[in-house]
């Protein structure tokens, strides 16, 4: 089975179930493109596509099945956030990310689990792992206080909980490692920060965490949750196996080829009724528009190429229960990369197809281009991705940890 396509260890069930949920997906689209302008402008998703997309199931595909989720592969999560994006871009986000949150907290204690979802297991969740901007204080007895301000919690306006990063400091002050907390919104405080151009819809806000206690049994270090030895007990489902820098690195991505896909299809149903002035050919006939339209399919063909080879290569290292070699998470770094950076392209390319008109405020190519502009800037998709497949090629020591 060619990998770029598919894991080889998928099973004809994991097939069938993976199209019934993208089909739920799909289903949403028309309700999520009505209300995307009013997600754009505001600056949150609206409730009726959260309450959508929990009805459908779709913000359960990484939760544990004994507390109600749906335990799907990564590539399952992927494809469903993907199809999210051809109606809503923000909307996609927010139920990627919130996705790979809920799998984040699987990795906790069970008793964290428990305080998590033991009540109501429809809790979300959003995360900013960063501590760079926090300080921790241990407790007598366990734990951690921790202070600080953690910028762009994507989907915190729907949270109900949120994973945030701790310094973990020794008694000089010295840091001697780095973590994640699990808290309650209602310990936290939101800033408005996310005055953006695109992904509006996010609310990706910063959080505020002001002498916030949290007990021991809701911190994870970031050593056992990127050495696969994480304090959760059930090691043994696949899923939870995963590589936590690759889940994330791949929702970042997803959005982004889901949007150029919505503009491919928005452009080659548009181009056949428009005209091109002072002629009598409409911009289907013109070969530069031709030209241009093949080019930007192309290009995300190969951003959707990218995205499930580096997919299939997560799900099938955590299917086998081993780790992925440095050179195989170096390729996935940079596939995730590509892939955003060819949905850039792929719009950018339509953009001169579609011609002026593409910038104007009513235009839904405008906000496709706003959406992938923003999403495709992340700090994920910087060159230091390159750098390191480069140097994996030519055997070259990385000489820094690659979280992949």
């Amino acid at each position: 089975m060619d990998l770029l396509m598919e894991r080889p260890s998928a099973t004809s069930a994991d097939l069938a179930r993976r199209a019934e949920l993208v089909g739920r997906a799909a289903d949403l689209v028309p309700l999520l493109a009505a209300n995307a302008a009013r997600t754009d402008a505001e600056r949150r998703v609206v409730d009726e596509n959260m309450l959508a997309l929990q009805e459908a199931g779709l913000l359960s595909l990484l939760r544990p099945k004994r507390f109600g989720g749906l335990q799907t592969d990564i590539r399952t999560s992927i494809e469903v956030q993907q199809q999210l994006a051809h109606g809503c871009a923000s909307t996609s986000w927010v139920a990627g990310l919130g996705n790979a949150s809920t799998w984040m907290v699987a990795m906790f204690l069970e008793q964290a689990q428990e305080d998590v979802w033991g009540r109501d297991p429809n809790n979300n969740i959003c995360a900013v792992t960063s501590p760079d901007e926090a300080t921790a204080q241990s407790v007598k007895g366990g734990g951690w206080r921790v202070s600080g301000r953690y910028r762009y919690a994507s989907g915190s306006a729907h949270s109900q909980w949120a994973i945030i990063g701790v310094p973990f400091l020794d008694a000089s002050g010295a840091m001697t490692g780095t973590g994640m907390g699990l808290v309650p919104m209602d310990e936290l405080t939101i800033e408005d920060t996310w005055h953006v151009a695109g992904m509006r819809g996010t609310a990706s806000n910063t959080l505020i965490a002001d002498e916030v206690f949290i007990p021991a049994h809701r911190v994870l270090s970031f050593d056992e949750a990127f050495s696969s030895s994480a304090s959760t007990p059930y090691q043994s489902i696949p899923l939870y196996r995963s590589s936590f820098g690759a889940l994330f690195g791949l929702c970042l991505a997803t959005t982004p080829v889901g949007v150029a896909e919505a503009a491919v299809d928005l452009v080659v149903k548009t181009v056949p009724k428009r005209k091109i002035p002072q002629t009598n050919m409409t911009q289907a006939e013109a070969t530069t528009v031709q030209l241009l339209i093949a080019k930007a399919a192309s290009l995300v063909d190969s951003a959707r190429l990218h995205l499930y080879r580096a997919t299939n290569a997560s799900d099938e290292a955590a299917h086998q229960g081993i780790d992925m070699d440095i050179k195989t998470r170096a390729r996935n770094g940079m596939d995730m990369t590509a892939a955003a950076r060819y949905a850039r392209d792929a719009i950018r390319t339509l953009t001169l197809a579609h011609g002026s008109a593409s910038f104007a405020d009513s235009s839904v190519l405008q906000r496709y281009w706003r959406d992938c502009e923003t999403a495709s800037s992340h700090l994920a998709f910087n060159d230091l991705t390159i750098e390191q497949y480069g140097k994996t090629l030519l055997d070259i020591p990385l000489g820094y940890l690659m979280q992949v």
